[in-house]
């Protein structure tokens, strides 16, 4: 039986092809999803998709890949503080397997710590209520998490 390969280790960055990076973050009920731009520099919130099951989550995220021609997703890894893997890392790294092979698409870990925390900050700031912050938090942490992502990654170009 072939083994499927590691998803690469957070924080690393290979040149790829231009064209857009969808940055993720994970959960078990709701993903967030954010999309750069094609030149791969600014990043915005796109939807927070509600999980429906394996074959519906599959050709949601194929239907995605294709119609916004993403070339790279993100998957945000959820350290603890001290850099370590928190339990729902093993959690995500397994997401991010499944989306590679789901989609063919390249998948990328990245550190996600403080976003959800940042997302809400900067929701309450904004005012919105209990229930209108609940529907933005996820796609904006992952928004957060893929500017971060396109941040470094030129820097590092």
């Amino acid at each position: 039986m072939p083994q499927t390969p590691d998803p690469p280790k957070p924080n690393t960055r290979r040149p790829g092809p231009p064209g857009r990076v969808a940055g993720v973050d994970f959960g078990t009920v709701r993903i967030g999803v954010a999309l750069s731009d094609p030149e791969q520099t600014l990043a915005s919130p796109y939807e927070n998709y509600t999980r429906r099951g394996p074959k519906a989550d599959a050709e949601w995220f194929r239907r995605l890949a294709a119609e916004e021609d993403v070339r790279r997703f993100v998957v945000g890894l959820p350290l603890h503080l001290d850099g370590h893997e928190s339990p729902k890392c093993a959690e995500a790294r397994r997401f991010a397997a499944w989306l590679h092979e789901t989609t063919g698409v390249p998948v990328e870990l990245f550190d996600e710590r403080f976003t959800s925390v940042e997302a809400e900050h900067l929701l309450l700031d904004a005012g919105l209520t209990s229930r209108r912050r609940k529907r933005r938090r996820d796609m904006l942490a992952a928004q957060i998490m893929l500017a971060a992502y396109l941040e470094r990654a030129n820097r590092e170009d």
